[in-house]
């Protein structure tokens, strides 16, 4: 008998099939973002990134181009098991030689190439507006800026990103998350705070006024507690954001795991949200200390994130997508190890005797919860992932690295 089988058997013992958690996995789409395989670079500027947002690390074989791009995501997404989505920033338009636009002026046809992409491999698209690095930032804000021109200009770059967004889920099928950040804030204790955030508001309002299915566009706002260069006071806080959700109809909240204070878990978060939001996004990253967007990994709070979403029943209402960027690594192994990371977790989740956990709570039962809580924690969850790698013909745990090292040497090291 199969080491699968074994671990089947055992599993069923607590009430769990895992054939069936293997095959509702197979069908969860998870966004994979574009940006970790260039350090948030993008194609619209050569410059460093600003607007509170930093990439730390220099390991060589980063993607210059398009081309380079795709192929390394090509090289991720054989190495992952699990459905896909493809998670595309502004600045990543696509412009043909001497088609340059500035951000308020883009148009679908600057990502045609990214729809081509996903259509390609049967992939939806998400989208994010690009409210950084960019010479219309001044003193560090965009849409909650004083300045008319900066405001404007801004606003418009997020009607076009509707846009682009419609043209996005009209194409692949799939409906398109649409992610509102800015880094907006002070470096130090402002005179106003409520002023920008009335502006922001007011912007924010303007932009989902662009005309837009929402059956196919899903606008979300992202809260931040604080940023590089605005340690003070965050114009998105999360309070606004979560403020700005509830009151307007088919706008998403959005959390990101690492835009909280340390002491807060978005795990916790998630079921408060749900008693409240019909749909609600994640950008799954790990923060150590900060918002330091470290690979995500099998952790404890990534776990419980994924058990929180099982539990609910709310697997059609969060759309996952990643959100990390380390250049101190190979930056295709941090997108590997990041995805197979979020893959482990839901299976992990699905494979929690969630049910009887349940039964024993409601009883009262809460000593022999625990005890089934910690017994849950030794089951043979390796055989089970390992099985579901196979079932994908992805590489299981102990070979991918090796594709990596290949990759590296065949490609990535001859970038200069």
């Amino acid at each position: 008998m199969s080491r699968y089988e074994e671990a089947k058997k055992i599993y069923a013992q607590y009430g769990i099939d895992t054939d069936a958690a293997i095959e509702l996995l197979r069908t969860q789409p998870v966004a994979l973002h574009c940006w970790q395989g260039d350090d948030v670079t993008g194609f619209d500027h050569d410059g460093p990134l600003t607007g509170g947002i930093q990439t730390t690390g220099n390991y060589p074989g980063k993607a210059r181009t398009p081309e380079e791009l795709m192929a390394d995501m090509d090289k991720v997404m054989s190495l992952c098991p699990g459905k896909k989505k493809i998670n595309v920033h502004a600045c990543y338009a696509i412009f043909e030689e001497g088609g340059f636009v500035d951000r308020d002026k883009l148009e679908p046809k600057h990502f045609k190439k990214w729809v081509d992409f996903a259509k390609e491999r049967g992939m939806g698209l998400d989208f994010n507006p690009t409210f950084f690095s960019h010479p219309m930032m001044k003193d560090g804000l965009t849409l909650s800026s004083p300045d008319d021109k900066i405001r404007n200009f801004w606003i418009e770059h997020g009607k076009a990103c509707i846009r682009i967004s419609q043209y996005f889920a009209e194409e692949t099928g799939v409906p398109c998350v649409m992610n509102i950040w800015t880094g907006d804030g002070f470096k130090d204790i402002p005179g106003d705070r409520m002023g920008p955030r009335m502006r922001y508001k007011d912007a924010i309002e303007q932009i989902l006024s662009e005309p837009f299915d929402k059956s196919k566009v899903k606008p979300c706002v992202e809260s931040k507690v604080f940023g590089i260069g605005v340690e003070a006071y965050t114009t998105g806080s999360a309070e606004f954001t979560l403020s700005f959700a509830a009151m307007h109809d088919g706008c998403l909240p959005l959390m990101d795991n690492g835009h909280y204070h340390p002491t807060e878990v978005v795990s916790d978060k998630i079921p408060a949200l749900l008693c409240f939001f019909p749909e609600i996004a994640l950008h799954i990253t790990r923060p150590i200390r900060w918002d330091s967007d470290h690979v995500v990994l099998f952790d404890d709070e990534t776990k419980e994130m994924a058990k929180e979403i099982v539990r609910c029943d709310a697997l059609d209402r969060v759309y996952m997508a990643l959100d990390y960027f380390d250049a101190s690594i190979n930056r295709v192994s941090a997108w590997t190890v990041g995805l197979r990371s979020w893959q482990k977790a839901l299976l992990n989740a699905m494979l929690q005797p969630s049910a009887k956990m349940t039964e024993l709570q409601n009883a009262g039962n809460f000593t022999e919860l625990m005890a089934v809580s910690e017994a849950a924690k030794t089951l043979p969850f390796g055989d089970i992932w390992d099985h579901y790698c196979e079932v994908e013909n992805v590489p299981a745990e102990n070979v991918w690295f090796e594709e990596i090292k290949k990759y590296e040497a065949e490609v990535q090291s001859k970038r200069a």
